[in-house]
Order: structure tokens, then sequence, then C-alpha cells
């Protein structure tokens, strides 16, 4: 299977299924000397994590991270980081039931018939449980790049959006509330309708918008390894997610160019930020600002038609423990993934000129 790798410089290989004995990675390109607080890495292991809230999977896994190589003595050495997370809490007979059944807007159909061999347990290394590690070496890429900020949060969920831009709100409620909402009203109500959609046995998606701030300028190779391109790139990586814009995105498309050209203060800044922070493919120092669209999860408590491996139709109904919306628990992944973009490419950028 290729596909498990991601960066260039600082690169993280993963491995691992739901339900096996554990999820790991390797972290290739880390530099030495860089002192690693263990409990900020721990502690965004704990965002992500199932059964944090009544709004997400039950599922108790603890996903404690165990380094194996690349630290000593608190410092990486400039080896490969190795890393292990224990699959503590699997229950797999829950999906005994669809061992011959592919799961509809699931993995299942593809996988089999390109590897010819499923793990039916959770889907196996398509399960969104993978992104484990994506934090884990996202949480070391962030301490690398000290002094860049990088905020997630929601901004909606199903046709509940959040209407404050990112410079009126209070990001410190966002981890004050299960959906990780900075508005305490529209929190509330995000909840209390996740909590709805669960009872119909059904799921719901939702946008996830980020800002990173502090960002030097010079970030980003263009033609083809544009910067924008690299976080397209890896946010579309992660499970259920089925739209990417920065800046103004799809709204830009309505505008005249008078409306949205960005326009240099003398200090190099610009007035506005239709840009996104990205201008050629390249970092210009303003505030880089994205959003991520997350389908409805596919596992449905309900009953649904679909076809078993010999293409006969049948009915199944989801069992298990499952997120109604992955929306909440997708903030730490989203920030990772960004981190890891920005860390290989500031170690790239360290080439650019003498």
């Amino acid at each position: 299977m290729a596909g498990n790798s991601f960066g260039k410089l600082f690169r993280l290989t993963t491995f691992g299924e739901s339900h096996g004995e554990a999820i790991g990675g390797v972290i290739d390109g880390c530099p030495a000397g860089l002192e690693l607080d263990l409990e900020l890495i721990q502690q965004e292991m704990n965002r992500r994590k199932p059964g944090q809230s009544a709004i997400v999977t039950q599922r108790k896994e603890p996903d404690t991270v165990k380094f194996l190589s690349g630290i000593f003595e608190g410092k990486t050495t400039g080896t490969p980081i190795g890393f292990i997370i224990e699959n503590a809490n699997q229950k797999s007979k829950d999906y005994s039931h669809i061992k011959d059944v592919y799961r509809p807007s699931h993995a299942d159909y593809t996988y089999d018939q390109k590897y010819g061999n499923r793990d039916y347990r959770g889907g196996g290394r398509s399960s969104a449980r993978e992104t484990a590690c994506r934090v884990a070496a996202g949480a070391i890429a962030k301490q690398l790049l000290s002094g860049i900020k990088i905020t997630a949060y929601t901004s909606s969920v199903g046709d509940l959006k959040l209407e404050k831009k990112f410079e009126e709100l209070d990001l410190s409620e966002i981890e004050k509330n299960p959906v990780r909402c900075p508005d305490p009203e529209t929190a509330s109500k995000m909840e209390a309708f996740i909590k709805e959609i669960r009872s119909q046995g059904d799921t719901v998606g939702g946008v996830v918008e980020c800002v990173i701030s502090n960002v030097p300028v010079g970030l980003g190779e263009p033609v083809f390894d544009k910067l924008h391109a690299a976080l397209g790139s890896a946010m579309l990586s992660i499970n259920a997610v089925k739209g990417f814009e920065y800046g103004s995105g799809f709204a830009g498309a309505a505008m005249k160019g008078s409306e949205h050209n960005d326009l240099f203060e003398a200090d190099g800044k610009t007035k506005t930020n239709f840009s996104g922070g990205i201008q050629g493919g390249i970092s210009n120092g303003m505030d880089i600002t994205f959003r991520v669209a997350f389908k409805p999860v596919a596992t449905l408590m309900q009953k649904q038609e679909t076809i078993d491996a010999e293409g006969r139709k049948v009915e199944m109904q989801g069992k298990g423990r499952h997120d109604p919306c992955v929306v909440p628990r997708a903030i730490p992944i989203v920030e990772a993934m960004a981190a890891l973009v920005l860390a290989d490419y500031y170690l790239q950028n360290k080439t650019s000129k003498l």
C-alpha cells in the first residue's frame, strides 16, 4: 500500500488499523535539539480522543503516546522519532455483521476491489482512528513552529452557522464546550442539534475554520508546491473532508477585482486579506485563513439498502460506537495537519537564499 507518508523534509509515516494492537508513526527530519513538552503533546491527543463528551463516539481510548526513539533527555536527537498508541478498547464484534457487506459511502467497496482483502473491523486502515498519529506528530510540529499560532474551531454544524467574524470571537471559549465553537450561544444550539440528530440514529456534517497567525513571509514553494495547495492536500487527506477553501474562497468568484485586491500598507501588510495570507503560493505575513467542510458520518443507526460481496441487495444497520458529528474532534486534526505543512515548508525555506 502506497500513500502512508506525508511531507518532504519534516515527514510523517503512519501505520496500524482501528482494531489492531496499536497505531503509530515515524517522524523523519525533525531537527536535533528541539526541547519537547510531552505533556503538551498528550493534551493535544486528549482533544481528539474518543469518549470525551456526550456528543462523540463512546469508545474509551486513553490515546497515550509512547515514544520509542528520537528523543533523549527531553530533546530530539535528529534521528527518526518513533511512537505507538495502543488500541485499548476494541470491540471488533460490533463489525462482524458487515464482514461481507459494503457500507454506503464508506471505503469498504473500494478497499475490497483494490486489495482483495479488507479489514472490516471499524474500517481497518481507512478508519479515522489513524488521525491520532497525525495529532501526535502535529503536536511536535507545533513546538518546532514556536511563535506561530494555529487556531481551529467549529464554524458550522448542519445549517447552524457562526455569524461572528474571527476578530470578534473570544478564542478562550473554544475548549469550554464540547462542540469547540468560540461563541457560547451558538455552541449551545449546535450541541442540542447534534444530540437530536443522534437520537434519530442519524448524523450531520459541518465546517471547521482555521486561522494561522504570526506566519513569516516566504513559506511556500511555487509552482507545483504552493503553500495553499499543500494545505488543501493535507486537509483533503483527513477522513470525511469534502471541501477546502482559503481566503475569500468560492465567494471571491462573485467579486470584482477592484473589490478583491488586497491593497498594501507601507509596512508590507495589506488592508484586507482576501488572499488568505498567501500570494503566489507563498505566505505574505498576513493571517492564513481557510475552511474545511466535513460530510455527515457515513455510519447510521438506521436501516439502509446496500449490496454484499456477491452483488446481492441486502439491508443493513450500523452498530457500535460512532460519532454523530465528526467536527468537534476534527479541530485538533485540522490544526495538526496545518502544523505538519508549515513545519515542512519552514525547513524547506531555510534553503531559499543565503
